[in-house]
């Protein structure tokens, strides 16, 4: 059975046994600040978990998308995915633990066809602690509906997932029962973080048997369900919340009692196809396939890469679809990181150019039948996705080609003519500095920080980034490079806090974050005007405020509602597309004639000047002589309005602008 079947037929399961379907919550909840994404089909329910009547009833179920970023190091594996869809049912004091159990355990053998010989459960062993005791009640219901199918489930007090390792299962157990922290549900997580007042109580998890061959002894111990090894893959979890923890920290039973049950589509697809790879199932197998005729490579021999792609393609969809566009904050930076973390692991199985066109239609194909109310931007999601493609293409050859320079000159032990050179450590900071000239130099950098801060800082290829990929081409790095690079950044937005003295201050009133952003605007507004309105338009004078900003530049004539439209439609586009605002130090000469930035006074500049540089380093939307401060991306800026165009002077023409 597919995993579109298998989702239709969840629900129609449920309907059946008296439950309400509801309506999915999108990925990003709106008015949450607690969390990124909705990362479990309970989420949205949790008020009424706490005691809020539901408008449906006592019964509910859905298939809810999910999205966990704390698995995006362990993808790539044969069952971890940071998207994944959970299929929930609730009882809000209706039914408890034995309907609840033979109603899954029917799903799974009648609906889904599963083998009971291969399915295994667990059970809470109770804490003597806070006194609450071993749910035996659970383990007694399962007893009996396996032997309603011939099977003697036999009970095993296992206690710890170590304990488990060491001990294995003796013949004949089907039943385990472990301590708070396998088995144990609250908010906090075990008995001892229960927060104060809030419903929680024991769970029990149920496994698929794949076979004791898929168990690496040496490296996981002993196969048990609770055992990091691929023997055992769970796939649902009954959560029976019948305690809440009072303000002494004892707990007491609840008078209304509740179920939340969580079954992993993937994982059950996955099962009912007897392979402990959930990438072969009906929601990925299409994107593997489509990834293999794109890259001439087979899954069997690249399976890293091609579950990695697939399955971060397939959450930046979601999200794309729903409407979340790539940005260097909260969700959108969580999103392009998806899409770029796919693109690199592209890179290694060969494919150097854009990509996303050939996949994301299958992507969008096998989510056809997810409702509209959560995917509401379908049309839009491949226009984003590759948009966002095309741009990471565009920084991202010269960051892994800078990134690989470094490399390579720190291993043949020098610099050539031009390059940054690495001060030994020993208290100063490293390579800070640029060589402009003379013989190549010896260097004594295994990656630093600063060098990682300086990739992302010029080239726009974040840390982390830089991070897997030398991991990946096995390049070093310094032993407190995150530590390096975390005051390499420090030390930029101080500088960029405290230049305001003399010509470099910009006319600003003050250094306050609205101030900055309309600082930041002006740098736009003089591009804009250069490119759209004459090139010769330079700078005339500024004055900044956190209400407005007031901008002077020369031109012959008063500008026509067409040019002020276009000028203002094209900063708003460099604001929306979050281009990413970089500085740093220059020989004067080098920053006029070789990055070729816009200054205004040239002779009266010192020997080292600060240049800010916004979009693409080599070829920029603005670079300017400027002491800053400014904002590190365009996206937060807001939206550009201009108020008024008006004469200041002879042949100086003076804009007021404002940001929404």
């Amino acid at each position: 059975m597919d995993a579109n079947e298998i989702r239709k037929k969840f629900l129609e399961f449920q309907v059946k046994n008296g439950h309400k379907v509801i309506q999915p919550a999108p990925l990003v909840l709106e008015g949450d600040p607690t969390t990124l994404f909705t990362s479990s089909g309970m989420q949205p329910l949790l008020p009424y978990l706490l005691g809020k009547t539901h408008p449906e009833g006592k019964r509910l179920a859905d298939v809810q998308p999910s999205l966990r970023l704390q698995d995006i190091d362990d993808v790539g594996d044969p069952r971890h995915t940071t998207v994944f869809e959970m299929l929930g049912n609730w009882s809000l004091g209706d039914y408890f633990k034995e309907e609840q159990i033979r109603h899954f355990f029917e799903f799974l053998t009648q609906i889904v066809g599963l083998d009971p010989h291969k399915i295994y459960v667990t059970c809470f062993i109770g804490s003597e602690k806070y006194g609450i005791s071993k749910d035996e009640e659970t383990a007694q219901i399962w007893q009996k509906v396996f032997k309603e199918v011939g099977i003697e489930a036999k009970i095993a007090e296992i206690g710890s997932a170590d304990a488990g390792d060491k001990r294995g299962i003796k013949p004949g157990e089907r039943i385990f029962f472990y301590d708070d922290h396998e088995n144990w549900w609250s908010r906090g997580g075990g008995c001892e973080s229960t927060p104060i007042g809030d419903p929680c109580g024991p769970d029990s998890e149920v496994f698929y048997d794949f076979g004791e061959d898929k168990q690496d002894i040496e490296k996981y111990g002993l196969s048990h369900p609770a055992s990091d090894g691929a023997r055992f893959m769970e796939i649902g979890n009954s959560v029976f919340m019948q305690y809440k923890r009072e303000k002494d920290g004892t707990f007491s039973e609840l008078a209304q009692k509740n179920v939340d049950f969580g079954g992993g589509l993937e994982r059950i697809a996955a099962a009912s196809m007897g392979s402990f790879d959930i990438f072969r199932i009906s929601l990925l197998r299409p994107i593997i396939e489509k990834l293999e005729e794109v890259s001439g490579k087979s899954y069997e021999n690249n399976t890293d890469e091609m579950r990695v792609i697939a399955d971060h393609i397939r959450g930046a969809y979601l999200l794309a679809a729903q409407g979340l566009v790539p940005s260097n904050k909260t969700q959108g930076y969580a999103m392009r990181r998806l899409l770029r973390r796919a693109i690199l692991r592209a890179l290694d199985l060969g494919i150097a150019t854009n990509f996303l066109a050939e996949i994301v239609p299958v992507v969008s194909k096998i989510y056809a039948d997810l409702p509209d109310s959560i995917l509401t931007q379908r049309e839009k999601a491949l226009e984003v996705m590759l948009h966002e493609e095309s741009a990471f293409r565009k920084t991202l050859n010269k960051g892994l080609k800078e990134l690989h320079k470094m490399a390579k000159q720190s291993k043949d032990g020098f610099l050539g003519t031009g390059s940054r050179r690495p001060v030994v450590t020993g208290g100063a900071p490293l390579a800070t500095s640029v060589v402009t000239s003379g013989a190549p130099q010896k260097a004594s950098f295994r990656l630093s920080g600063q060098d990682l801060f300086k990739l992302q800082d010029t080239y726009g290829f974040p840390m982390e980034l830089s991070v897997e990929e030398c991991y990946r081409e096995g390049i070093k790095l310094t032993e407190n490079y995150h530590e390096e690079f975390d005051a390499a950044l420090k030390e930029q937005r101080e500088r960029s806090q405290t230049a305001s003295k003399g010509m470099f201050k910009g006319g600003l009133e003050d250094h306050g974050e609205q101030t900055i952003k309309y600082h930041t605007a002006t740098h736009l507004l003089l591009a804009a005007l250069q490119k759209l309105v004459s090139p010769d338009i330079a700078q005339r004078g500024s004055n900044t405020t956190a209400e407005r900003l007031r901008f002077d530049f020369n031109l012959d004539h008063k500008m026509t509602d067409d040019e002020k439209k276009k000028v203002e439609d094209q900063v708003n586009e460099w604001i929306e597309a979050d281009l990413p605002v970089v500085f740093d130090e220059y020989d004067k000469e080098y920053a006029r004639n070789e990055l070729h930035a816009h200054g205004q006074f040239w002779d009266k500049y010192p020997d080292k000047l600060k240049v800010y540089t916004i979009g693409d380093f080599n070829n920029p939307v603005s670079r300017e002589v400027c002491g800053g401060p400014h904002v590190e991306h365009t996206g937060v800026i807001g939206h550009f309005k201009i108020k008024k165009e008006e004469s200041s002077s002879a042949g100086v023409r003076r804009i007021k602008a404002v940001l929404e």
